[in-house]
């Protein structure tokens, strides 16, 4: 097992940060375990488009709002911890340290989590309809490209791992744009165009919501 982990270029082999500085060592770790869960929330959408008989990809897409929220905490933890370790008893170092590019990047991107952690509630899904909330959870890709650059600008120089991590989403969109182009009842129609239909909707949104907020139903009712 050792010698597999080894091979993952993750930053999981021991460090001698771990004895020298532990809150610096679980920061950074937490941080990474963020940016890992956030790049593998992004990767089930297009796993369900491409494959949409598979059942491991319906079964990713119904425990898709638990991983978000889970790269949200991660990422709330490692502020926190990040807090804590440049407070001196004033604020003017942390003030200095958030004034940082990669850290107002690193904040953008929490602050995005944040938005769709909220609204991912199912009373906030009702209330903002279908087409609101999917243009709105969009921003998950600006919190992915702005983690990017955090974790790659807080250490100077590009590290490989950022390619490892979110290098998979960029190829599994690609793959997912080519695969809606080929299949036309993929493709995105306006909420208010009753041509969508239920099958069609599910495999683009990866949602389950109720029969009273999907747009045909409501196409019907009127």
């Amino acid at each position: 097992a050792g010698e597999v982990l080894d091979c993952i270029p993750l930053d999981a082999n021991e460090d001698s940060a771990a004895l020298t500085d532990p809150l610096k060592f679980v920061l950074h770790h937490w941080g990474l375990v963020g940016c890992v869960l956030l790049a593998a929330v992004l990767t089930f959408s297009p796993l369900r488009i491409l494959f949409p008989r598979s059942a491991v990809a319906r079964a990713l897409n119904r425990h898709r709002r638990l991983v978000g929220v889970a790269a949200f905490a991660y990422g709330l933890l490692h502020f926190v911890a990040h807090t804590r370790h440049v407070y001196d008893g004033t604020f003017e170092t942390f003030t200095k340290e958030i004034g940082k590019p990669f850290q107002l990047a690193g904040l953008g991107a929490l602050l995005i989590l944040l938005v769709l952690t909220v609204t991912s509630l199912n009373a906030v899904v009702r209330r903002m309809g279908a087409r609101a909330w999917k243009n709105l959870h969009r921003l998950a890709y600006v919190a992915a490209a702005l983690a990017a650059w955090h974790q790659a600008d807080a250490r100077k120089v590009f590290p490989l791992q950022v390619v490892w991590i979110f290098g998979p989403v960029v190829l599994l969109q690609i793959a997912r744009h080519w695969r809606e182009r080929r299949t036309p009842e993929l493709r995105w129609f306006p909420c208010s165009h009753f041509t969508l239909t239920q099958r069609a909707f599910r495999l683009r949104c990866g949602c389950v919501l109720p029969r009273t907020t999907l747009p045909w139903t409501k196409r019907r009712s009127a």
